[in-house]
């Protein structure tokens, strides 16, 4: 099966990973978008993203930036990539409004699908942050 994240989520997950290598440390959106090769402006609009779902911890000033909300450990994978995907839909019928499907409701491949999309957050919700952070990260 081949499943596509959004690049949005692509750098969320980076970014938290970077974050879990110290995830007491303070660090600001520009290290870390230099880090990850990514516009400042984009990262930011992720990290704030990340810090309304409750995942991030965020303070302003010269010593401002972000730090992981809880252990590496306790963040799982899964509910980060369902957190940033929230407002992706796989196919058109997954949309909010329905889209355009003209096979609904006797379409029995949403159904399929569902279970498929719950099925991978389940076996990405089988590892933390911690699992996936680039070094041993405090757990």
């Amino acid at each position: 099966m081949f499943v596509t994240l959004t690049n949005y989520t692509d750098y969320g997950l980076r970014a938290l990973m970077l974050l879990a290598i110290e995830p007491d440390r303070v660090q600001s959106t520009s290290a870390l978008a230099t880090r990850l090769d990514v516009s400042r402006h984009h990262l930011a609009k992720i990290l704030m993203d990340l810090v309304a779902g409750g995942y991030l911890l965020s303070s302003r000033g010269p010593t401002g930036g972000v730090r992981l909300a809880k252990p590496p450990g306790q963040i799982r994978i899964g509910d980060v990539v369902r957190y940033l995907e929230r407002d992706q839909a796989m196919v058109e019928c997954f949309r909010a409004d329905g889209g355009q499907c003209n096979l609904l409701p006797a379409c029995r491949l949403r159904q399929t699908l569902n279970r498929a999309k719950d099925a991978f957050i389940e076996t990405l919700n089988g590892k933390s942050l911690a699992d996936m952070s680039p070094v041993p990260a405090n757990r």
